[in-house]
């Protein structure tokens, strides 16, 4: 487990060590977008990590998904996320913004303008969403037009702009669970029969324009992106043609220089080894549900150069404080993972 708590070079940082702060959904921004009044000191709180990443945060108003999730594309974001940042900072942490653009997995009764979401191909994902009226089936979203594609790269391009400009470290672009990057991914979500559908090269385009865009725009060392290979949730089917889809994606975005890649690893070892071998800057790796006896397994075997824990560290502010002295952790509250007030946000206790 000491290889855990080795320092590393990430991009125009170093880390103090190699343990990551997974994006998680918390749904407890204002209406508008801007992080509610106990953002800053719930990411403060976890600053001792070698890099937090934050929750899903959207590129546009058609990004938006659920209720009360963060954006960063108005000047009240920015400013909001500026005393986010600096508050992680103050306590000597990193932080990247997750850039998520929802696509299907959308309601308009969340979202700012409440028009039909849109994504690669007009398919519902087949699931009920929450919103203010309760739960509701997720309608049909409306397909892109070429053009808007286009569009919406650039409304990445922006967005990654306006988190340097919020004091971010850096962006990782959301290309996993069922969101709209992995939506021209599966075959299940895009039919399209433009360039950005069809083949594996096709389906990828999206994925890697996002990628340059933002990289150009920030630097490749403070371009990052997640992706979750083989995950079936929210009618997410990428056939079986998904393996080699990622195996021609990873090789694609390795050529950008992309400061690090993000893996939700769902079971497929092969691919995740065949992933290490293409990839050749950093590499987190996120194994949802991974016993405590395992942390740092990944990092030992030479798999990935960092680890990435979601719920240990939604309850336990002090992971690496714990994780040092072996002591027991706090068990986390899933019902208050999603909005409401400080309990089960800012009140998990420390040692």
């Amino acid at each position: 487990m000491n290889d855990i708590f080795k320092p590393i070079a990430l991009g125009r940082f170093n880390t103090p060590n190699r343990l990551v702060m997974a994006p998680m959904t918390r749904s407890r921004a204002n209406v508008d977008g801007t992080p509610g009044e106990l953002a800053a000191e719930y990411y403060a709180q976890r600053a001792s990590l070698g890099l937090i990443v934050t929750e899903g945060t959207q590129p546009s108003e058609d990004g938006q998904g659920y209720l009360t999730t963060p954006g960063i594309y108005t000047n009240a974001h920015v400013a909001a996320w500026k005393q986010v940042t600096a508050a992680v900072h103050e306590n000597g942490g990193r932080i990247f913004f997750q850039l998520m653009h929802a696509g299907r997995m959308s309601h308009p009764d969340n979202t700012p303008h409440h028009r039909q979401g849109v994504a690669p191909s007009a398919i519902a994902p087949g699931t009920p969403m929450f919103t203010a009226k309760g739960m509701q089936d997720i309608p049909v979203p409306r397909a892109l037009t070429t053009e808007e594609v286009r569009q919406a790269v650039q409304d990445f391009r922006f967005a990654a702009r306006r988190a340097i400009e919020a004091g971010a470290d850096g962006v990782e672009i959301h290309a996993a669970n069922g969101y709209l990057v992995q939506q021209f991914l599966a075959a299940s979500a895009n039919v399209r029969t433009d360039e950005y559908g069809g083949s594996n090269e096709n389906r990828a385009r999206f994925a890697i324009e996002v990628a340059k865009a933002i990289a150009e725009e920030i630097g490749a060392d403070r371009t990052a992106i997640r992706l979750s290979p083989g995950i079936t949730m929210w009618g997410i089917d990428e056939g079986v043609q998904g393996p080699d889809l990622y195996r021609h994606l990873v090789a694609e975005l390795d050529k950008l220089g992309l400061v690090y890649l993000h893996i939700m690893h769902s079971g497929n070892e092969q691919l995740v080894a065949d992933i290490r071998t293409l990839w050749h800057q950093a590499l987190i790796l996120n194994r949802p549900g991974r016993p405590r006896d395992q942390i740092g397994a990944d990092i030992e075997s030479g798999l990935a150069e960092m680890e990435a824990y979601g719920q240990m560290v939604l309850a336990n502010p002090d992971f690496i404080d714990r994780l040092r002295a072996d002591a027991q952790m706090n068990e986390a509250d899933r019902d208050t993972f999603f909005g409401g007030t400080g309990m089960g946000y800012t009140d998990y206790p420390t040692l």
